[in-house]
């Protein structure tokens, strides 16, 4: 039998080829229906994946504990998982008639360095040299409002610094206790570890090791 190699490797071309083409379309469909694919790592703003949050944005104003504006305009940027587990967690609380008010997101290594010229103080600001869960895009400050976008009473104001701001005082009114515990059981469930002293700071267990980061958001 004679066997015609050229003929052969002209079918196997086009066979690639087309194969190539074939794989490319699955792709760009994929795309055009999903979008591209993201890193879970990459930082994203919270407002492009979902419309159900409310801002209060502290450090973009002078309303907060350092008496001073340290972010150039308000943002709520993160790493993609930790802006899918808060995602996922409102979805949570929106079912029992609540919605996650913000407070503060990913914080720049740079504002970071901001706030402890403002307040060099650990018990108050973590040291920029080692750096937060904040600056790794995985922490979030937050509390809860209702349908008419009324803030839940939690005991404190954002930023407190005393005892009753802790999940341990338990001298705080039955009101209060169920708020904290509603507000930390949904979010431990979404995969977040609750901070003891701050009942509004939350920080994602999957995003503790991430690198301190300095990247900035564009504010036009």
């Amino acid at each position: 039998m004679t066997f015609s190699f050229k003929p052969f490797v002209l079918l196997c071309s086009l066979f690639w080829i087309v194969s190539c083409k074939s794989q490319t379309a699955i792709i760009s469909a994929a795309e055009e229906k999903n979008g591209p694919i993201i890193n879970d790592t990459t930082f994203v703003n919270l407002k492009d994946y979902s419309q159900d949050f409310v801002y209060d944005m502290k450090y973009a104003t002078t309303d907060n504990f350092l008496k001073a504006k340290v972010y150039d305009c308000e943002a709520c940027f993160l790493r993609l998982k930790t802006v899918n587990a808060l995602v996922e967690a409102n979805k949570k609380f929106i079912t029992k008639g609540f919605k996650i008010k913000i407070f503060d997101c990913y914080r720049p290594l740079d504002i970071q360095k901001k706030m402890w010229e403002i307040v060099p103080n650990p018990e108050y600001v973590a040291n920029p040299a080692k750096g937060s869960i904040h600056n790794r895009g995985g922490a979030v400050d937050i509390t809860l409002v209702d349908t008419n976008g009324k803030e839940l009473d939690m005991g404190t104001s954002f930023d407190y610094f005393g005892i009753e701001a802790s999940h341990n005082y338990l001298n705080v009114s039955e009101e209060v206790r169920a708020n904290r515990e509603l507000l930390k059981k949904i979010m431990n469930k979404n995969g977040f570890n609750s901070f003891d002293s701050e009942w509004w700071h939350y920080n994602l267990r999957s995003a503790l090791k991430e690198k301190v980061s300095n990247f900035k958001w564009d504010c036009n």
